[in-house]
């Protein structure tokens, strides 16, 4: 799953920097941990096209993209938008 992410956020965005940690190691137990590993996850990124919106538009755009990981799984995502 971490793979598909970084390839969805590489290509609608072509951020200057990304990083994606796998964080679901911490929330074992905790609702929405369904056993995969792969359900909470932390974005870190910085992208000309996302500089400009809002934190709710810049989340809403990558919630929106990630959709599918969603529907396979993904529970919940932190998000870090640098405007750099």
């Amino acid at each position: 799953m971490k793979e598909r992410i970084i390839k969805l956020l590489k290509d609608e965005f072509l951020p200057k920097f990304l990083e994606v940690k796998n964080n679901s190691n911490l929330h074992q137990g905790h609702s929405g941990d369904d056993g995969t590993g792969e359900t909470h996850f932390e974005i870190n990124i910085s992208a000309d096209c996302l500089k400009d919106l809002s934190r709710v538009s810049a989340h809403r755009k990558i919630n929106e993209l990630l959709k599918g990981e969603f529907n396979k799984g993904l529970h919940a995502l932190e998000i870090k938008i640098n405007k750099v």
